[in-house]
């Protein structure tokens, strides 16, 4: 029973944390297009199979 005096104020930091960084991470709009990194990881930038070609030769 004392231990619960000890685990119900610290389980209700946590989930004051997990919502301000939950929060944060909206405000920040992290979660506005989450489509397009799976899509770039499939793709090559012009710029960068330009840039590997040059250093090949």
């Amino acid at each position: 029973m004392e231990s619960l005096y000890i685990l119900i104020p610290i389980a209700i930091v946590l989930v004051c944390v997990a919502v301000a960084i939950f929060l944060w991470a909206v405000k920040s709009e992290q979660f506005e297009d989450l489509e397009r990194q799976g899509h770039n990881i499939l793709f090559e930038d012009d710029e960068h199979a330009d840039q590997s070609g040059k250093d090949k030769q």
